[in-house]
């Protein structure tokens, strides 16, 4: 949703003197290479800064002008830093399989620009939303593997079978209890055994049990959760149609706070970098 929202903001060129509609920039930004365009690059891009913390721009080529004639986004998770002697990145290495390629940073033009969200305890890289939000992700996770299960058993909890013999014995046989188990899972497990009555042979007793208040509350968690992890990313709840205290009156203010708190900040930092990166195709004479 963030990052829909981001690449679909128009950029402008623009210098204290005026306004440009045509320019090499705004031109290679179009149409950045063969693959794609401006809000498939940017979409990809901002949807990599924000799992990860880290975004990488490529540019390969070189145009007529100086400029690169092709911008790529390279996988955050496939980049390294190479650090130099004074502890600045000297180069980035780049891993797809057991095949590397390196990028020399010390180059006149850089050949990436790294954007990085804050890490109060990283100097290289950035700290994604995800991982402040792992908590809560870790809850829903489980919740939904919760209702998963539930679902999988008719959606209801499972109850007891009772064995009790007329001698008032109570152990089963080890081949009788290997196939009584061996029925339940292949007759009465599952969505499609849903509602399936149960045959009990001579001896056996169902003893159904109810929902305790605890397991009531996991849909209650799994919303609160979602909630965490939607603060996390800087988007209202109200926007996902999530249950719970909004803080916005309406959906039109909260849509409102969504471009002002997160997104158009998030655009200006990364457009910032392009711009400071590429400055040496900028000629505004």
């Amino acid at each position: 949703m963030i990052a829909e929202a981001a690449a679909a903001v128009p950029l402008v060129l623009a210098d204290d003197k005026r306004k440009y509609e045509a320019h090499p920039l705004l031109s290679l930004l179009a149409r950045p290479n063969v693959a794609q365009g401006r809000a498939d690059l940017l979409e990809r891009f901002y949807g990599q800064l924000l799992l990860s913390g880290d975004g990488y721009f490529e540019a390969a080529g070189a145009h007529n002008d100086g400029g690169p004639a092709e911008l790529y986004v390279l996988r955050s998770d496939r980049m390294r830093v190479v650090l130099g002697a004074d502890g600045w990145p000297m180069a980035y290495e780049y891993s797809v399989g057991a095949k590397k390629h390196r990028f020399d940073m010390l180059a006149d033009l850089a050949p990436i620009t790294h954007v990085k969200l804050f890490h109060p305890q990283d100097d290289h890289y950035g700290l994604s939303p995800m991982q402040a939000a792992a908590g809560a992700l870790d809850v829903h996770t489980a919740a939904n593997r919760w209702s998963k299960a539930l679902l999988d058993n008719a959606a209801r909890p499972s109850g007891a079978i009772v064995y009790k013999r007329l001698d008032g014995q109570s152990t089963m046989a080890s081949d009788q209890y290997d196939r009584l188990v061996a029925e339940l899972e292949s007759n009465h497990q599952g969505a499609r055994n849903a509602g399936r009555p149960m045959l009990l042979e001579g001896g056996l007793d169902w003893k159904p049990m109810g929902f305790s208040p605890s397991d009531m509350e996991f849909q209650k968690t799994k919303d609160s959760a979602a909630r965490e992890i939607a603060l996390a990313f800087g988007v209202p709840p109200m926007l996902l149609g999530l249950p719970g205290h909004n803080t916005y009156a309406n959906y039109q203010e909260a849509n409102r706070a969504f471009y002002r708190l997160t997104v158009l900040p998030l655009v200006g930092k990364v457009s910032g970098a392009i711009s400071g990166w590429l400055s040496v195709i900028m000629v505004l004479n």
